[in-house]
């Protein structure tokens, strides 16, 4: 299997973690210019697609500009994916963990992320379901959740339903333009989470269900 295949996998290991802030000098403020724009390009042509020429040319810049940044297509990508991992973080994980704990955290999970979906926060939806369906056979499983949930539940089966719902929604919404997608994940999600709550999880959930 190649390298960098491997690097990339590697990369969605942990893309929901929260990053510290960047550094504020010229050059690294070029740099996160730039990978803002890759992260976006690859989100729609993939990161086969993402090369230094192709970067140089969507910025106006010279390729030995942008070279200087990034010795080979290999750290561009995986710098790239660290870039959308962040920004993944900022727009889903952050504001999840500051929606409470257990159940609650879970459902603003999945809120969150069909918020950063219907505000296009990647122009090609999400950027990791566009990574996962390059590099399918080498991609982790969900982020998950530890909540009110019934004895006996199955959190991988809870995990991979909810993740199921979201990423059909990302598609569908892409695919047809139709915000109605993201309506139907967001109900599949209430539908499901109620289905495996105890009395508690319901009383926590009740007050995001009834908006």
């Amino acid at each position: 299997m190649p390298a960098t295949q491997l690097k990339l996998a590697r990369s969605f290991v942990r893309y929901n973690a929260v990053m510290p802030p960047r550094t504020t000098s010229q050059g690294a403020r070029t740099r996160t210019a730039i990978l803002q724009t890759a992260a976006d390009l690859a989100s729609v042509d993939g990161l086969d697609g993402l090369s230094i020429g192709r970067l140089a040319a969507e910025l106006a810049m010279s390729k030995s500009g942008l070279f200087a940044h990034f010795g080979s297509k290999e750290e561009l990508q995986l710098a790239t994916v660290e870039e959308a991992r962040q920004r993944y973080a900022r727009e889903v994980i952050e504001p999840a963990c500051a929606a409470g704990s257990g159940i609650i955290r879970l459902d603003a999970l999945c809120e969150a992320f069909l918020s950063y979906l219907e505000r296009a926060v990647f122009p090609g939806g999400c950027f990791f379901a566009s990574a996962m369906a390059e590099f399918d056979s080498k991609a982790p499983g969900p982020v998950r959740d530890r909540g009110e949930l019934r004895t006996g539940s199955d959190p991988q089966q809870l995990a991979f339903e909810l993740e199921a719902a979201l990423l059909s929604a990302n598609w569908y919404f892409h695919l047809f333009s139709d915000a109605t997608y993201l309506d139907r994940a967001r109900r599949a999600v209430q539908a499901r989470l109620a289905g495996e709550a105890t009395p508690l999880g319901l009383h926590l959930l009740a007050p995001t269900h009834r908006s």
